[in-house]
Parts: structure tokens; sequence; C-alpha cells
């Protein structure tokens, strides 16, 4: 699967959890609430393949899914020349120190397994929008 297939239908997931939330009232405080690993696991098991295991993507206690995919994380499906016939096809916009860039073979991607920056309440708090695209925007790159 493509980048921006995966970015394009869960962005869909995404809004359609907000859409049903909404339509219960819910307050902002109340939608991170739910996005919260260990509800979400039990609220819509479908919305992550590793909910099935109850496994984590990432290494934390406390752990919020909302911003499942990070703002940082920038992508081009066809990726850009770098350097001997090497292609980056993602990387972080702050390059983060917990991140690392993955070389496979001809390829190069972001490896974001070690970084919790969107993961957590208060970076979910100051980057909160009920539109999960308005949010990620700068993701696909030349888009």
């Amino acid at each position: 699967m493509s980048y921006i297939s995966w970015f394009q239908e869960h962005g869909k997931k995404h809004k359609a959890i907000i859409d049903k939330l909404l339509s219960r009232g819910y307050s902002k405080e109340q939608i991170i609430d739910y996005f919260d690993f260990d509800a979400m696991v039990v609220n819509e098991p479908d919305f992550c393949p590793l909910y099935a295991e109850n496994k984590k993507c990432h290494d934390m206690q406390s752990l919020n899914c909302y911003l499942c995919s990070c703002p940082n994380f920038r992508f081009d499906d066809e990726g850009v020349d770098i350097i001997e016939e090497k292609k980056r096809y993602s990387f972080c916009s702050i390059d983060s120190k917990d991140g690392r860039v993955g070389v496979y073979g001809e390829k190069i991607h972001q490896d974001c397994s070690k970084c919790t920056v969107p993961h957590h309440r208060a970076y979910v708090e100051k980057h909160f929008d009920l539109e999960w695209f308005k949010i990620m925007k700068a993701c696909p790159c030349g888009d």
C-alpha cells in the first residue's frame, strides 16, 4: 500500500469516528480521551491492525491514537533522488532525535518506531483540530 493510499483511507476512518462522537455531543477533552489506546482497542477495533493483538505501535504507557501518523512525517510516493541512485520516500520534518533514517537497498524511509512525539496527550491538545487532514496537510510532499 502506498503512503498516500494509507493516508487517505486513515483520514476517512478518523473522520467517521469524529462525526460519531460529535453526534453524541462529545467535547474536545472527551474526544481526546476516546482516542486513548486502551479505549480504542475496545471501541474501534478496526481503526488499527495492531488493536487485534492489543499491541501498541510505540512503547509508552499512555499512548493517544488521535494523531496516528505524525504531522511532522513527510512522504512522497514517487521518491526524491538523494544520493548515489537512492530515493528518499519519507522523512521527519523536525529531525526528531528519536527517529532514524532507514536505508533499504535503493530506498530511504523514515523510521519513527522509537519516536512518541504525536502520541502524548499534551501534543494532541496543542495541535488538536476536528479535521485530521487539516492537521496533517503538510505530510504529502508536493500536495
